[in-house]
């Protein structure tokens, strides 16, 4: 953790929160931040500025901190007081050099500055030039860019170029906050420190891997930023795609940023294309009508935004990934708003025994192996396997599943929020658990051809009722071969 080498003000290390009144920061960053102080894991000498155009004072501001914090977690005063005494305010358009400015004499001196960009992704190129014109762009300066980064390959290269004209490439951190999470991060570990694991991890034990991300929520008054993303672009592009590549890369030569990061792209790059051909079957578009959720009457997207609309609220896809280690093996991606169940999971699916010998008695009870990571609304691992069923019986030995957990390490205690890993990362300067500029890019390739295939075959949203697990079709999307996705 970072130390306190100068004497005054000249070493102190900043975080800025631009955006630091909105909802991200109240509701995560800021939380994040009181836990890490709770925790002791903040650097001692860090100083939090919070920017945004609402006219607040520091004191303002660190009672509207506090409030959210006391909806967020029972407050402990003396770690309060210690986040407070770091808490500072400056009301400022973060796109104007003038107000950019008044920001850096607010700052000073300091040692090593880190911006986190909680703000609309159309801002990060003015708030970049602002910022190097302020003069607070220097070497030491790490900018932590929050997702979405762009609408498409087009508009993500257009941030890219704007963050790169101000800084290297080596102070971006590009977030994905699904990446701090412990299951994630386990994941990696149970992989590739276990030799158990890695030799049956490719196309000859493993039958095939399903992704689900499903939400109970409706878009609701994010429906302006919702219409022009959709389920594809808000979800698909760095959520499940980032999990499709952890489960999905080789072994890195290490565990250092640019090798991790390296294998990542290489899944991204190995995706199989979809053409107008194979979006038809491969692929589900669905937007929700009215429904029951939770025991709750839900209204239509098409009501929400009062307008009609192709926006899609559910997308599921099977991804083949054309390399030796996954050829033949299916990936099932599903995602959605207004389901009825919140979930965000990983299933790698093995094959089942190629013979029973246990007999006739116990084909209905043979299950195949199955390894779910469940990262939301718990988080925890979990292996299926085979054993024998407790008890005598006259048809011979009978057989059960029995689900192993493989998190013990994760009982009790609380649940961290991924931000925390993150901001814990930044202030260290790791940037691997970090997205990096052409992992960005290969994604939105990708995505952008789902997108221009579903125009090209002219695929609409089909509708499901809220409360239902999508469109019809994404049940026959995996049904072939005897597939399911989990219940």
């Amino acid at each position: 953790m970072a130390k306190n080498n100068d004497v005054g003000e000249n070493g102190r290390e900043v975080l800025v929160l631009l955006g630091g009144a909105g909802d991200l920061a109240l509701r995560m960053l800021l939380p994040s931040l009181y836990f890490l102080e709770l925790d002791r894991l903040l650097p001692h000498d860090l100083r939090i500025i919070g920017v945004a155009r609402a006219d607040h004072d520091a004191a303002s501001y660190k009672a509207l901190v506090r409030e959210q914090l006391g909806k967020r977690a029972t407050v402990e005063e003396a770690v309060w007081n210690r986040l407070a005494a770091r808490l500072d305010y400056v009301p400022a358009n973060i796109t104007s050099e003038e107000d950019t400015k008044k920001l850096a004499e607010r700052i000073g001196a300091h040692g090593t500055l880190v911006i986190f960009f909680s703000l609309s992704p159309s801002l990060y190129g003015p708030a970049c030039q602002a910022l190097q014109a302020a003069g607070l762009t220097g070497p030491n300066t790490r900018l932590i860019l929050e997702k979405p980064l762009g609408r498409d390959l087009e508009s993500s290269k257009a941030t890219n170029v704007a963050v790169a004209a101000v800084v290297d490439e080596s102070q971006v951190f590009r977030i994905d906050h699904y990446l701090g999470k412990e299951t994630v991060q386990n994941l990696t570990a149970l992989r590739f420190a276990n030799v158990l694991f890695e030799p049956l991890w490719d196309r000859n034990t493993i039958d095939h891997v399903q992704i689900t991300i499903a939400e109970t929520e409706k878009v609701g008054d994010r429906w302006p930023y919702y219409d022009e993303y959709g389920a594809l672009r808000d979800m698909v592009q760095n959520h499940m795609l980032q999990l499709l590549c952890l489960v999905a890369m080789e072994a890195p030569s290490g565990f250092d940023p640019d090798a991790v990061r390296d294998e990542k792209v290489k899944v991204l790059r190995s995706l199989r294309p979809f053409t107008k051909e194979t979006v038809a079957h491969d692929t589900v578009r669905g937007q929700y009508v009215a429904g029951v959720v939770e025991g709750g009457a839900r209204a239509g997207y098409v009501e929400e935004v009062g307008k009609p609309t192709k926006t899609e609220t559910f997308v599921a896809m099977k991804v083949a990934i054309d390399n030796w280690r996954w050829d033949g093996v299916p990936f099932f991606l599903r995602t959605g708003k207004n389901l009825p169940d919140r979930r965000t999971q990983i299933v790698v699916q093995f094959k089942p025994l190629p013979h029973n010998i246990f007999g006739p008695a116990t084909d209905g009870e043979l299950c195949a192996n199955r390894l779910v990571i469940d990262l939301q609304p718990d988080e925890d691992i979990s292996l299926t396997i085979m054993n024998k069923r407790p008890g005598l019986s006259d048809e011979g030995m009978r057989l059960q599943s029995l689900p192993l957990s493989l998190s013990f390490g994760q009982t009790g205690g609380r649940r961290r929020i991924a931000y925390e890993k993150l901001f814990v990362d930044a202030f260290r300067g790791d940037r691997t658990l970090f997205v990096r500029r052409d992992e960005v890019e290969q994604a939105w390739r990708f995505i952008d051809g789902v997108s221009a295939a579903w125009e090209e075959a002219s695929i609409e949203p089909a509708h499901y009722a809220a409360g239902t697990w999508g469109p019809q079709s994404a049940q026959g999307l995996i049904s072939p071969g005897g597939r399911a996705w989990k219940a």
